[in-house]
């Protein structure tokens, strides 16, 4: 299967007083690619509230390789690596162009929305995300 791409313009409310994109505003470039990748995959934000479930960043870890700047145009991906029946670990890139900007690993915990304590992913989403799954040992 291949990877979900996402494009994301730079606008200048992305960028520093150095004129290149804030290092957080990756990790939210990532975000809207992790919702639209849901999204695509039939689990919007609707779907998720109506069933009392918040998925939330565990943990992450990010390489910056080089900046964005004003008016780039961006493909961000989102792939699963793993599933499990509580997370999901991600793969995510910032690309423009062939040029690799950005290289993270997000884990994804889903909790329930009254306590907050972790929650199993439902089995028809859990089965469904598991068929995008590229590989590596369950979490």
């Amino acid at each position: 299967m291949s990877v979900f791409s996402t494009p994301i313009r730079v606008y200048i409310e992305d960028t520093d007083a150095g004129g290149i994109v804030y290092y957080v505003n990756y990790l939210k470039y990532m975000e809207r690619a992790r919702t639209e990748f849901m999204r695509a995959h039939g689990f919007d934000k609707r779907y998720i509230f109506n069933t009392d479930l918040l998925f939330v960043v565990h943990s992450l870890t990010v390489d910056y390789r080089a900046s964005a700047v004003l008016d780039d145009e961006l493909q961000v991906t989102a792939d699963i690596l793993q599933c499990g029946r509580a997370a999901l670990q991600f793969r995510q890139q910032v690309w423009r162009g062939a040029q690799l900007l950005c290289d993270a690993e997000v884990k994804i915990a889903c909790v329930d929305t009254h306590n907050r304590k972790p929650q199993r992913i439902p089995a028809p989403m859990l089965a469904s995300l598991n068929a995008t799954c590229s590989g590596g040992t369950p979490l």
